[in-house]
């Protein structure tokens, strides 16, 4: 039995690709997932910064290419990713979110919708009313969702996770660890995962 944990925050777009490539090792029965939502702006903002130097200052023909990588990878997993008017989103209440969605069961049709409205529609999934219709949507009580998010329990439990990542060694999403401490970095890393998955 193999375990892979899914350290995410719906604010990436290559976490975007991620959660959808990573959707067959749902259905091995060899492997767990085990969903860890997290807050990468915390990540960046305590020991990665350089990912808001890169933003302030792009190198034009890096910044070209990475826009059409993106692209590449969106049509080779079959998502739709364009450009959010608002850039950087603030992901915490989605990402609080997450962990009653786990509780219910949920987490990948709520994943997924937050996913989806946020990089396809280009919505603003920090505003509380595109929050509440995510919830709502995939079967969650509003008012038990929202008496949960912003509750310090929940707000601890985000925290505890983005800490955690960076004490493991972690400094972006999606972030995976492959049984403990076999830690793999980016969408296009599943290959190696299913590869030492088949070779144990």
């Amino acid at each position: 039995m193999h375990t892979l944990e899914f350290y995410f925050d719906c604010s990436s777009p290559w976490t975007y690709l991620a959660f959808e490539s990573m959707q067959p090792f749902l259905q091995n029965p060899q492997v767990e997932v085990q969903w860890k939502p997290f807050l990468v702006g915390g990540v960046f903002n305590s020991i990665n910064p350089s990912v808001y130097q890169n933003r302030e200052q792009p190198v034009p023909v890096k910044q070209a290419y990475y826009d059409k990588d993106l692209q590449d990878w969106s049509a080779y997993v079959g998502v739709p990713i364009g450009n959010p008017p608002v850039f950087p989103v603030n992901s915490v209440k989605i990402m609080r979110g997450a962990f009653v969605a786990i509780e219910h069961d949920v987490l990948v049709a709520y994943a997924r919708l937050a996913f989806q409205r946020y990089w396809g529609e280009l919505r603003d999934i920090s505003q509380d009313d595109e929050v509440t219709k995510i919830a709502e949507e995939v079967g969650l009580n509003g008012s038990e969702f929202w008496q949960k998010i912003t509750s310090q329990a929940y707000k601890d439990r985000l925290r505890d996770n983005t800490d955690n990542l960076m004490e493991r060694g972690g400094f972006g999403s999606p972030t995976f660890f492959l049984n403990g401490d076999d830690m793999y970095f980016g969408n296009d890393r599943l290959g190696l995962i299913q590869r030492k998955i088949l070779e144990s």
